[in-house]
């Protein structure tokens, strides 16, 4: 668990979030009971004791921040939130930046905009929140065995590009181009 969210982290930033989103949403489906974490996940993969005993200490170190910082119900680790933030900011700069990267957000405006309508006035954050949001909501579709539909599938789509080039320029830190 742990060297899969690190390799995540170092190679696609978007894709780091969504799985930790998932790692929060399994822990909250234990109630954070390590007990059962350990019986009903940890033990299940298949690697050495070694591992497991690091992938049980991954999964203690997460719960333990969870209820520090109050989400064991709902809500994200300040760190996932602050990597959000990131890539918002790095998002805000490109739309003045990169051609190439407002158009493919333009793409995606549509699919932002409709789930602002369909959320009635609840705050969903930021545009980039948003499109975490789509994907993932499409991965737990997908997960439950839920019918998806054109729109959820176009929708995501359009995220997944936006989230895919801010990773990029999340990894290449200061090369960001300029136009």
């Amino acid at each position: 668990m742990k060297s899969v969210a690190e390799s995540k982290k170092s190679e696609n930033i978007a894709e780091y979030i969504v799985y930790m989103y998932q790692m929060e949403d399994l822990i909250r489906s234990y109630q954070g009971n390590m007990t059962e974490i350990n019986e009903f996940v940890v033990k299940k993969y298949p690697v050495d004791e070694a591992e497991k005993k690091e992938i049980f200490s991954w999964f203690l170190n997460l719960v333990g921040q969870m209820e520090d910082q109050g989400i064991m119900k709902k809500g994200h680790l300040n760190s996932l939130n602050e990597l959000v933030e990131k890539l918002a900011t790095i998002h805000w700069d490109m739309l003045k930046k990169d051609s190439g990267y407002f158009k493919i957000y333009n793409s995606a405006k549509p699919h932002i905009i409709q789930s602002v309508m369909e959320a009635e006035g609840q705050n969903l954050g930021n545009e980039i929140q948003i499109c975490l949001n789509g994907v993932y909501g499409l991965l737990l579709c997908r997960l439950l065995g839920k019918k998806v539909t054109d729109e959820q599938l176009e929708s995501a789509k359009a995220f997944g590009e936006v989230l895919s080039m801010l990773s990029y320029y999340y990894r290449v830190g200061d090369s960001l181009p300029e136009n």
